[in-house]
């Protein structure tokens, strides 16, 4: 298990000091290779990180944007991550990055992951970075405790790509990158605020790979070091 955890004092700090670093992977990668990756999280905690990375300088042109995970519903709908990220990150010198959605209208939500693995297939071998969030019951990107196919995501062998998951407190249906298109990230981070979360990331972190929790099993196995960034 590796892992930094980074402290500060307020969400706000946080979201300055992680934009900051990402932008800084972002424009190594532009550099080394003419174009980066990126796949973020949705929920409330990320908004004001997107904010202060839209805000940042870059080549913004070669910079492709996708989802760790979706709810599978439309852009239109008030839970969905794409419209999250569009209002949020999106915007300001960031608006001329390439998105590429999770969603697909009009198919089921299988073939849904069949056509989200095809059209991200060549950004994730693997991610320059990824933000992973974590919800109070531990889990990270859909990897729901008692999901149905939280095994089948979370295990190495699992070709890379976006599996469906559904699970009791998940809601929607859902789409998720499978644990090895993320571990293996240049920049791989769990951001969490709130005080409540943080006997939850300390129990995950504890018990490693064996934990009952989603997150420190991914914590545990992945391949790149997971820089925590936590906030009160």
């Amino acid at each position: 298990m590796a892992y930094r955890f980074n402290i500060f004092d307020n969400g706000a700090a946080l979201a300055q000091a992680l934009a900051e670093r990402v932008a800084s992977v972002l424009a190594e990668a532009i550099a080394a290779r003419g174009h980066a990756s990126i796949a973020v999280s949705g929920g409330s905690t990320p908004k004001a990180f997107f904010k202060a990375l839209s805000a940042v300088s870059l080549d913004w042109d070669r910079v492709t944007v996708t989802l760790v995970d979706e709810r599978f519903v439309p852009e239109a709908n008030e839970r969905s991550n794409h419209a999250l990220v569009s209002q949020g990150l999106l915007q300001d010198k960031a608006a001329g990055a390439r998105f590429i959605p999770l969603y697909h209208s009009g198919v089921s939500a299988e073939n849904a992951a069949r056509l989200a693995t095809e059209t991200t297939r060549d950004i994730c071998q693997p991610f320059d970075v990824v933000i992973l969030g974590m919800g109070g019951d531990g889990h990270t990107a859909s990897f729901f405790p008692g999901g149905n196919n939280l095994e089948t995501a979370l295990d190495p062998n699992t070709p890379r790509g976006i599996i469906t998951m559904q699970a009791d407190g998940a809601g929607e249906p859902r789409l998720t990158f499978t644990f090895s298109a993320l571990q293996d990230a240049r920049l791989l981070v769990l951001h969490i605020e709130t005080a409540a979360k943080k006997p939850v990331i300390d129990q995950a972190l504890a018990e490693g790979k064996d934990s009952t929790l989603p997150i420190g099993r991914v914590i545990a196995s992945a391949a790149s070091e997971t820089e925590i960034y936590w906030a009160p």
